[in-house]
């Protein structure tokens, strides 16, 4: 089969220049190339760099300007080698970090509480962090509290909703969700049209995240059962963590053991049940977050069909680089919802062996993001209501 290569990472250049971090009121300039004296840090991550500012009378021109600043990632529940959500955040840390010579770090709370989260965000601004990245909607809390502790330090909050947070959001804080409907919609899509008849959805906590990845599951498994008058049998249950354990690798053996051919894995840690149990009936899983197809490795063969992707290490470094560029201003004291038609921040994975589909074609994937970029494809979000199927596909949510 053709294979092309279809990026989901955002076309976002690394800017050469930086600037300190928050508007273009605070940085720091000079008309000439003068040395800027920086005080010490623990960060240690003070450096010179060239910046190009626009003025009133005329063009742009260089300038050097201190940066003073380090990056910080608080993980939530996970870690930042989850082969998913909380290491595609921290590559984005990273990959901006080296390529500009910032300073990184990272802090990992030791319980699942906001008052634990805020003390590993109180030790990060101690130590020296100016920007801290927070991911995941357990964030919310957290997020309305420091953003009014800290004016002065910016936070990158991903998958954090207003929902989710209990305060207003300030100018010193930016928040994103996605349209996670629209690659799950995609990955039910593909799987059918690649010859799947029984289907599977396991999800970690049943958080709005996950369910909109569910839900969009089911409506592009009936989509695509419709238009190939093929009949779908679907297992749907939430394990209620973002880990595996052996409760949730014996109820995946049972639905392996029963037929079920390809379960999407979708909460962190949580694949390595469906992984596990797929290997011992021959089955299949869909990965989540990130391109999952790694994990299958080193098998008889790699159970990894697809992965129902969103754009995190991208959207990461987009606004590390606004933020340090001295364009926060731009997006500061937002929270967005990025989709499709926003830009490519979702999709499934095209490289190499990650395309691993027998029948479904690059083709037909392309004409289908086209489909959902330009509207005449419609996904619901509705987080509330189970989506309506045609009675071709038959659903059996389970507790």
């Amino acid at each position: 089969m053709k294979k092309k290569t279809v990026s989901l990472i955002l076309a976002a250049s690394m800017v050469v220049s930086l600037a300190a971090c928050g508007s273009s009121s605070e940085t720091q300039s000079s008309d000439t190339a003068e040395e800027a004296a920086v005080s010490e840090t623990t960060t240690e991550a003070a450096q010179t760099t060239e910046t190009t500012a626009d003025t009133a009378e005329a063009d742009a021109e260089a300038q050097t300007v201190a940066v003073d600043g380090m990056i910080a990632l608080v993980t939530d529940v996970g870690t930042i080698d989850d082969e998913s959500f909380n290491q595609a955040t921290w590559e984005g840390v990273q990959q901006f970090g080296d390529a500009n010579g910032i300073e990184y770090t990272y802090y990992q709370p030791t319980e699942d509480s906001t008052e634990e989260r805020i003390n590993q965000i109180d030790l990060a601004v101690a130590e020296g962090a100016t920007v801290v990245v927070l991911p995941g909607y357990l964030f919310g809390e957290t997020l309305s509290e420091v953003q009014t502790t800290y004016p002065d330090v910016n936070f990158i909050a991903v998958d954090v909703s207003e929902g989710d947070m209990t305060a207003p959001i300030e100018s010193n804080a930016y928040a994103c969700t996605f349209s996670e409907e629209q690659a799950g919609y995609l990955a039910g899509y593909a799987a059918v049209m690649d010859g799947y008849t029984k289907l599977g959805f396991l999800g970690g906590m049943a958080v709005p995240a996950v369910i909109r990845y569910g839900y969009g599951y089911i409506q592009g498994i009936d989509a695509a059962a419709q238009e190939l008058g093929t009949e779908v049998e679907v297992k749907y249950t939430y394990g209620g963590q973002f880990y595996g354990d052996a409760n949730i690798t014996a109820k995946m053996e049972s639905w392996y053991s029963e037929g079920t051919e390809i379960v999407f894995a979708c909460g962190g840690g949580i694949y390595t049940s469906a992984l596990e149990a797929a290997l011992n009936y021959d089955g299949m899983i869909i990965g989540v977050d990130v391109d999952q197809h790694s994990v299958g490795e080193g098998y008889d063969y790699n159970p990894v069909l697809t992965s129902a992707m969103k754009g995190l290490t991208a959207t990461v470094v987009d606004k590390l680089e606004g933020c340090f560029a001295g364009n926060w201003d731009s997006f500061g004291g937002q929270v967005e919802n990025l989709g499709l038609e926003d830009g490519d921040y979702l999709g499934l994975p095209t490289d190499g062996d990650s395309w691993a589909f027998d029948t479904f074609s690059v083709d037909e994937y392309e004409e289908l993001l086209a489909g959902i970029r330009d509207g005449s494809i419609v996904i619901s979000n509705d987080t509330e209501s189970q989506p309506e199927v045609s009675e071709a596909v038959s659903v059996s949510y389970i507790d």
